[in-house]
């Protein structure tokens, strides 16, 4: 049986004057623990929900929502969130968010009710959950740490190991659906590609994959699969052809590749491990650091782009930034 609890939650308030603090610029915009309902300075995951809700997962602070004016802040205190680290989120149709955590499992969160499945309740083969994706047909994947890959459609598991399929490593780190419903696998031994029957396995043995471990994922309008690797740089799969970006070949600052975004031009931003942001249009790489912009950490661990163009940036120590050229737009969700 799963686990279902209803708690109470926390809401606090936070004037507008009180969150800027005074070396930021209108194009940069800095929350942290100090100044800010940000219950923790270590952001690890963002999400943005269709009422222009920034949900923001810690690690150690727990979940995080702010709507531009107010925050309210979930743990394992004042609410179901089984653990204060949650790692990766995702929305499903209804608008349901659904929190991966290291330690807790998975939970679903419909606004009221919280929904927790673990190892012990449920068929989730392993606590930790690293990556989320969810598909049309509204089955969740879910990528864990140790335990592999699972599917939830909301009653059966299904589980994927290296033992029953061609998953290459059970320690799961990005997931990521093109437009055909494939979907791909990023994991410490290569990147993997499921259609629902068939699977085909990408590694530097194989292919033109620079780096078995593979952090990041995301897909482009074209369809192009970018990959952040672990210590190789950025590379581009349009499913034939294979483009890597490094730090000898290209403006890439880092090799070390922790998130993937894009903007609505198509510029591919990327956040690396020391590097720190970069930005690139096709042809030109931008680098944004603590020394030339309002960043406040080099090691940038999430992004997210809102409808506004504002780019949210998660980052190791720093807190959370947002960014936009030409000035953030905030609005309140009314």
């Amino acid at each position: 049986m799963k686990t279902v609890l209803v708690l109470g939650l926390v809401v606090l308030l936070v004037i507008g004057s009180a969150v800027a603090a005074s070396s930021q610029t209108p194009e940069w915009i800095v929350y942290n623990t100090a100044n800010s309902g940000l219950p923790h300075n270590s952001v690890y995951a963002l999400a943005i929900d269709e009422q222009g809700n920034l949900w923001i997962g810690t690690e150690g602070g727990g979940l995080a929502n702010f709507d531009g004016v107010n925050w309210t802040v979930y743990d394992p205190v004042n609410s179901g969130l089984p653990s204060n680290y949650a790692l990766c989120l995702a929305f499903d149709a209804p608008g349901n968010i659904w929190i991966g955590t290291d330690g807790g499992g998975l939970a679903n969160f419909d606004g009221e009710t919280w929904t927790v499945y673990d190892p012990v309740n449920s068929g989730l083969p392993h606590d930790r959950v690293r990556s989320l994706a969810i598909d049309e047909q509204g089955n969740i994947w879910i990528g864990t740490w140790g335990g592999g890959l699972a599917n939830f459609d909301g009653e059966n598991w299904t589980v994927y190991d290296t033992d029953n399929s061609m998953l290459p490593s059970g320690c799961v780190q990005a997931l990521a659906i093109d437009e055909q419903g494939n979907l791909w696998i990023g994991t410490v031994r290569g990147l993997a590609k499921f259609d629902g029957q068939n699977w085909t396995v990408y590694n530097p043995g194989n292919s033109g994959l620079p780096h078995y471990r593979v952090g990041s994922l995301a897909i482009d309008e074209q369809g192009n699969v970018w990959i952040g690797t672990a210590g190789s740089g950025l590379a581009k799969f349009d499913g034939v052809n294979w483009t890597v970006h490094d730090t000898a070949n290209s403006g890439l600052p880092c090799n070390v590749v922790l998130c993937l975004a894009f903007d609505a031009p198509g510029n591919i931003w990327i956040g690396t491990y020391t590097g720190p942001l970069a930005e690139f249009d096709g042809e030109n790489w931008t680098v944004y650091d603590t020394d030339n912009s309002g960043l406040p950490d080099n090691r940038v661990s999430s992004l997210a782009i809102d409808e506004q163009g504002n780019l949210w940036i998660g980052t190791h120590r720093g807190g959370l930034a947002v960014y936009r050229e030409g000035g953030v737009i905030l609005t309140g969700v009314e």
